[in-house]
């Protein structure tokens, strides 16, 4: 019996070997092809070949390791993608796989939990918050509705810079495009205009400021499984706070709102916090909203309305200054058209195609989002690699709008690029996602849902600030101005454009 015993034994250790090997040479045979990578340090991984510029270092390492390459951050698999070719597999061919944001814990934190709609993952919340917005909270009506206020905050931006230029005095046009674009979002979004109160404007502003700060800022502890639990960089105190004072002020503007809700009557014209109230309160709406969703939500429009088109018409302006002949080109086009008693409006941008091209120009070379993120929801085989469920994928957007196997003398600044031909108004490339080695806005059903009101912010303002004004830079008014860009999410400018405007109409039209 006790030899039965031990041959059991020895005949089931045996059969447990032949498992073992089996399933070790399985795994050797199957074994994961990564794309190429460079060498990685214990615990940090790669982290130590980023700058404070990551889509700048991801560029650099491309052009060593290739369009599609693997990168380690601590204990997080990260791939980066520097093509056309390889982007339109990501973000078309395989997109189902690839519609979940990574969750960052800066912005996880300041979004209530991914309460909101950029970072929420894929699923019936972002369905709804997608058709909403695209049907109501930024569409087409919706934005007609509130056309009035953006041409009223540009009159008074307008006039603002007049009063500059009769005193002769500089301007940081950075500065001023963040406070007009604030004021169009919050207006249009709370139906408030903070720069009335100069104190309540600068309370925004650097409430904004600072969550798109600390949103950006990579988080060390969350990208070392061993560091999770601790605060390496300090963040958490001032993710709080500044958490705090938004959750203060948005409650008091919607409670304002809430009471105004009971004693109007009609069918005014409802500002977006009006709407997502108005689903709030509907107890048989299809997704039920809670009030972080609701502030979640305003903080999107404020982190990626306001930011974004003002740096875009910043860089749009420097690049303008340095390239004086296509300055001129758009000013004798919007003359012809416009002519010099009337100042740009939206309606006429259809009619500006070199201004169009412009635009499209700038955000070749300034996209505002240089990097777009996801995360792979499933084990998928891309370009002949496999890509781990749970892989981070970064976009390289700024280097594929610089990719000379796609772009003639890719560094220089060319609206007549984005023309068929000489005066036919026509492009061949939109924005809007379809040509892979142009996406500013994203592509996919991830894109950008404000791309419509950013175009016509950003086309709108820039024209008329080149029909209005002259701009002189330096000492002699006939200075150059630097291109370097700066830290964040983004892509600002590392030093501020300092211009003193000089009008060129006679008259302006009154406020």
């Amino acid at each position: 019996m006790a030899d039965l015993q031990e041959n059991l034994i020895l005949l089931l250790i045996w059969l447990a070997s032949i498992i073992l090997v089996g399933t070790f040479l399985t795994k050797t045979k199957t074994k994961v092809r990564l794309p190429p990578s460079p060498r990685a340090l214990p615990i940090i991984g790669h982290l130590h070949l980023l700058n404070r510029i990551p889509h700048q270092a991801f560029h650099k390492l491309s052009n060593q390791y290739g369009p599609l390459m693997y990168l380690l951050f601590g204990s997080k698999r990260c791939v980066i993608v520097s093509s056309p070719e390889i982007a339109r597999e990501f973000l078309k061919t395989y997109e189902t796989s690839f519609l979940d944001r990574p969750r960052m814990s800066n912005a996880d934190y300041l979004s209530y939990g991914t309460a909101d709609f950029a970072l929420a993952p894929y699923g019936p919340h972002w369905k709804f918050m997608k058709k909403l917005c695209m049907t109501e909270l930024l569409g087409g009506q919706t934005l007609e509705h509130h056309l009035p206020i953006r041409c009223d905050e540009l009159k008074r931006f307008l006039h603002l810079l007049y009063k500059k230029a009769k005193a002769n005095e500089a301007v940081d046009v950075g500065a001023e495009l963040i406070t007009l674009t604030n004021n169009m979002i919050s207006r249009m979004a709370l139906r408030k205009r903070f720069s009335e109160n100069e104190d309540d404007a600068d309370k925004v502003r650097k409430i904004v400021k600072e969550m798109c700060e600390l949103a950006g800022k990579g988080n060390v502890s969350e990208m070392i499984w061993f560091c999770k639990n601790l605060d390496l960089q300090g963040f958490g105190k001032r993710l709080k706070d500044v958490r705090d004072r938004y959750d203060t002020m948005m409650e008091k503007i919607m409670k304002e709102h809430e009471e105004a809700r009971k004693k109007e009557m009609g069918d005014g014209i409802k500002d977006v916090l009006d709407i997502l109230l108005d689903i709030y309160e509907d107890e048989n709406s299809e997704i039920r909203m809670t009030r972080e969703n609701i502030k979640a939500f305003i903080m999107n429009m404020f982190g990626a309305g306001t930011d974004t088109s003002a740096v875009t018409t910043e860089w749009g302006l420097s690049e303008l200054i340095n390239y004086p002949k296509v300055m001129a080109k758009a000013r004798q086009e919007i003359d012809m058209v416009i002519g010099k008693n009337n100042i740009v409006e939206e309606s006429d941008i259809v009619k500006l195609p070199y201004m169009q091209a412009i635009v499209k120009e700038i955000l070749r070379l300034h996209p505002t989002g240089p990097l777009i993120a996801r995360e792979c929801t499933e084990e998928c085989n891309i370009a002949g690699y496999d890509i781990p469920a749970k892989t981070r994928v970064y976009v390289n957007v700024w280097a594929i709008g610089r990719d000379s196997n796609h772009w003639e003398n890719p560094l220089e600044f060319s609206p007549e690029r984005f023309l068929i031909e000489e005066g036919s108004g026509n492009s061949q490339l939109d924005v809007r996602g379809q040509h892979f080695h142009f996406i500013p806005f994203g592509s996919g059903r991830r894109s950008c849902p404000g791309a419509t009101l950013a175009l016509k912010v950003v086309h709108t303002t820039l024209a008329a600030m080149i029909q209005c004004f002259e701009w002189k830079v330096g000492d002699g008014g006939d200075g150059t101005v630097d291109m370097e860009e700066g830290p964040g999410i983004t892509l600002p400018r590392v030093h501020p454009l300092v211009c003193v405007p000089v009008a060129r109409l006679k008259q302006f039209p009154p406020i």
